[in-house]
């Protein structure tokens, strides 16, 4: 059985998987982009590691910084651990809110060979010119990116350069359905208001933790291109160490784009999965009994 836990950004969902896998006798597998990586646990709010003692945890806290982590290795990750716990009969806890790689390690999404092309062209163009470009090669791609989200314009001009293929024609061949068959998807639902002040409260709680500091600690040792510094909480504080801008600034930015992402989320839920959404613990142990 394999439950997944989605939500937006500070609906706690790592507390109710810690629950649910101890009421279960299950194991949580994280269902995060930036909770892979070593380090950067603020940020993340990854959770501690007296929680991780607490159930069996698997994806949390094993990607070097220094090392990039694509979705494409998640979902071989991902599909590795579902098999490993599969033969113990292990109830599966996927709990996070990267709605994107937790449908690629369920779902038949199929990706092509990573194979090293040469992208120096496109990369000296502008964000519209290789809008443009990708808009040329793959209009029904272009169609689905937003025009300045440049890693999907660039991921999708690397696909037709490296296999000679669409992405559109590679997306139409998968039928978009669950490879497993005891899948439940569930959602933590909240006001949209009460979720806003729970993010804004748990942001002034990371700061009070220490982000800023980790932050500064992590850019001092590793610079500041290494991809798990994409994170919220991480860029945001960019323009406070080069005294561009107070602290208190930067922290509403943080807030700003944290409250941007849970409507991504929301919207992602919502239409990507066959989602049921739940107030707690009780609400998943009642519809799982019913199957």
């Amino acid at each position: 059985m394999i439950i997944v836990l989605a939500g937006p950004t500070g609906s706690g969902k790592s507390d109710l998987a810690i629950s649910l896998a101890k009421r279960l006798g299950g194991a949580i597998i994280n269902g995060d982009a930036f909770q892979v990586y070593k380090e950067l646990d603020i940020a993340t709010a990854k959770p501690t590691l007296e929680m991780r003692m607490e159930v069996p945890h698997f994806l949390f806290d094993f990607v070097p910084l220094t090392d990039a982590y694509s979705v494409y290795e998640y979902q071989n990750d991902l599909r590795s651990a579902i098999a490993t716990l599969s033969s113990s009969n292990t109830p599966i806890i996927i709990a996070g809110g990267t709605g994107l790689y937790i449908r690629a390690g369920l779902y038949d999404y199929e990706f092509p060979p990573e194979a090293e092309v040469d992208m120096s062209a496109y990369e000296k163009l502008s964000d519209e010119e290789a809008y443009a470009e990708l808009k040329r090669l793959d209009p029904e791609a272009s169609a689905s990116i937003h025009p300045h989200n440049r890693l999907r314009v660039m991921r999708a001009l690397r696909v037709i350069l490296a296999t000679g293929k669409k992405k559109s024609e590679i997306i139409a061949k998968q039928e978009h359905k669950p490879i497993y068959d005891d899948v439940h998807f569930f959602g933590l639902s909240a006001e949209r208001a009460s979720l806003y002040e729970r993010v804004d409260a748990r942001v002034d709680r990371m700061v009070k933790d220490g982000l800023v500091e980790e932050n500064r600690r992590l850019i001092d040792k590793y610079g500041r291109d290494k991809m798990a510094f994409r994170a919220i909480g991480v860029k945001e504080f960019f323009p406070y160490f080069d005294e561009e801008k107070s602290l208190d600034e930067c922290i509403a930015e943080v807030k700003k784009a944290t409250r941007n992402y849970v409507k991504r989320q929301m919207t992602f839920f919502l239409h990507q999965f066959d989602i049921e959404w739940i107030k707690g613990e009780e609400d998943v142990l009642e519809a799982i009994s019913h199957e």
